[in-house]
């Protein structure tokens, strides 16, 4: 695969993505490691110069997840000069066979768009790129390091969904379509870091009048039985 054409792309302006999943209890995002380096990431790109800036994430996320309807967020722009390794990238695209100069336009200085996604753990097919060994989902609490200034780029996406969390949720797709009190909770409590109390989790959640309640969940004796929830439609 050749290196990306300069007249193809918007020069200087990059995407990060910080995409969120929940499985078992634990907020997961997803991180690439790049071929031969040991160097993990977020996955990122470019941006055409003919597409729109949201629908060039949502192409590096349906080319790496496999998905379109995602829930996208765009929380922050980076810009510190500390980001600016063009060493680290001469490394990752030679690791990858790719012999590049320096002054390359791949090796300037870019500003980085953060967005965040909200997807089903469940519903995702991980496929890497091409200059990657693997993408994979991490715990939120147990991730390798990163490159440049992704770990910032992480916190400040976390950071945001938690101030934001009873609207984001409600739009986002980390939980099925119809889901128990207890499953709502568990996404809580995994992006807050922290334990709620059943009873005022329940009670806040049913005073907000963004859920619609359906059948009971019949799993096992039927007077213990969960009902199931939706999120209303906005």
């Amino acid at each position: 695969m050749p290196l990306p054409d300069f007249s193809a792309y918007i020069p200087h302006i990059a995407f990060d993505s910080v995409v969120f999943g929940f499985s078992k209890g634990k907020l997961k995002i997803l991180l690439m490691e790049y071929h031969a380096t040991g160097w993990f990431a977020l996955p990122g790109g470019f941006v055409e110069r003919n597409e729109n800036l949201e629908d060039a994430v949502k192409r590096g996320l349906l080319e790496r997840t496999g998905l379109q309807d995602v829930y996208l967020e765009q929380f922050h722009t980076f810009g510190s000069l500390d980001r600016f390794q063009p060493e680290v990238m001469k490394t990752i695209f030679e690791a990858n066979n790719h012999s590049i100069e320096w002054g390359h336009w791949l090796l300037d200085r870019f500003l980085s768009i953060g967005y965040y996604a909200l997807i089903d753990h469940e519903k995702v097919t991980l496929q890497p790129d091409a200059i990657s060994d693997s993408i994979a989902w991490y715990d939120i609490e147990h991730l390798p390091e990163l490159i440049f200034d992704h770990s910032t780029i992480v916190e400040k996406a976390l950071q945001t969904l938690r101030e934001n969390l009873d609207r984001k949720l409600i739009g986002g797709n980390l939980l099925p379509d119809r889901f128990t009190m207890n499953e709502l909770q568990a996404v809580y409590e995994a992006i807050l870091g922290e334990k709620l109390r059943r009873t005022s989790f329940q009670r806040k959640m049913l005073s907000m009048d963004i859920l619609d309640r359906h059948e009971k969940l019949f799993t096992g004796k039927s007077h213990k039985a969960p009902y199931l929830y939706s999120f209303k439609t906005q």
